[in-house]
């Protein structure tokens, strides 16, 4: 008997293999899932034009005479009327812009008082080591919780036996004195988030405090510090009572003050340039929304991260 030989060219054929059936997902079940979402995109739309409806109603209202803005308080505008605007920006004791100056200096300071001052009490509070750090920190926090008018008739005196009242500086001083305890706090956690490996490097290579702070802090600090200027440009630029307090002088008002200068009790008030004027200060504050949202993400975010 021969063998038989199978030729070497000859190759097994390929088995194919049949693909496995999808698993079928109930339609009930896809069709009450796409139900729920769009009842829940119809409920957010809902809820951003209830929430956006009052500022669209205040555009509107610059664009309107003021005899007919609370005549006709709906969003359909029959006749643009912007002559509110030009009414407005020249209707005041000086320019509007006169104004916005000021609120811009007052914000500014604010600024680098509350980066300045709060970033060295919160370096402090992080990395050093002193006594009694815990009760000091514990008294901080505790400032949060305290009304801003039981310490206003104290500081009034001060400034005013000073002779700072109707000046810029009470309103700028207090926040390179790290007053406002929540910047610190957020900064505190924050640096708490960094290694300490990197202090200790530092300090390695002749590095003391101050470099330390500088050098290698600050650097890393960049979501805090943002979310910090972002929120004190906010709270300041709006600010109308702690200027109502200390600026006499209509030529120091800032905007909050000045727009309440509109109205007037005992005469007509000019609503439509009340306002026009107050889109036109609603624009500082979206752009910066607009433009540091994302250190505001980041800082909120990373706070207290390891």
């Amino acid at each position: 008997m021969t063998d038989l030989q199978i030729p070497a060219t000859a190759a097994a054929a390929p088995t194919t293999r049949e693909p496995a059936p999808l698993e079928s997902v109930p339609r009930g079940r896809s069709t009450a899932s796409r139900l729920r979402s769009v009842l829940k995109h119809v409920l957010l739309i809902a809820a951003s034009l209830i929430m956006v409806y009052p500022l669209l109603w205040l555009l509107v209202s610059s664009l309107r005479p003021t005899d007919v803005i609370f005549r006709s308080p709906g969003l359909w505008i029959n006749e643009l009327y912007v002559k509110n605007y030009s009414e407005g920006w020249f209707s005041l004791s000086y320019p509007f812009s006169q104004y916005i100056i000021n609120s811009a200096i007052v914000v500014v300071g604010a600024i680098a008082g509350n980066l300045f001052s709060c970033s060295l009490a919160a370096y402090a509070f992080a990395r050093l080591k002193f006594r009694l750090r815990t009760l000091w920190f514990a008294i901080m926090l505790m400032t949060i919780m305290l009304p801003v008018h039981v310490v206003l008739v104290p500081q009034y005196i001060v400034f005013n036996k000073l002779g700072l009242v109707n000046t810029f500086v009470p309103l700028i001083l207090p926040k390179f004195l790290a007053t406002d305890a929540f910047f610190v706090f957020l900064m505190v956690q924050f640096i708490r988030g960094i290694p300490r490996e990197l202090d200790e490097a530092a300090r390695i290579d002749g590095c003391g405090h101050w470099q330390i702070f500088s050098r290698v802090m600050l650097p890393l600090m960049g979501p805090a510090l943002g979310t910090t200027a972002i929120f004190t440009f906010i709270w300041t630029w709006s600010d109308f009572f702690t200027p109502l307090i200390y600026l006499t002088d209509p030529i120091a008002y800032t905007v909050p003050v000045a727009l309440r200068t509109f109205l007037d009790a005992t005469t007509a008030s000019n609503w439509g340039a009340m306002f026009a004027m107050s889109i036109v200060t609603l624009v500082p504050l979206f752009l910066a929304f607009l433009f540091g949202q994302r250190f505001l993400v980041r800082g909120i975010a990373t706070t207290g991260g390891k």
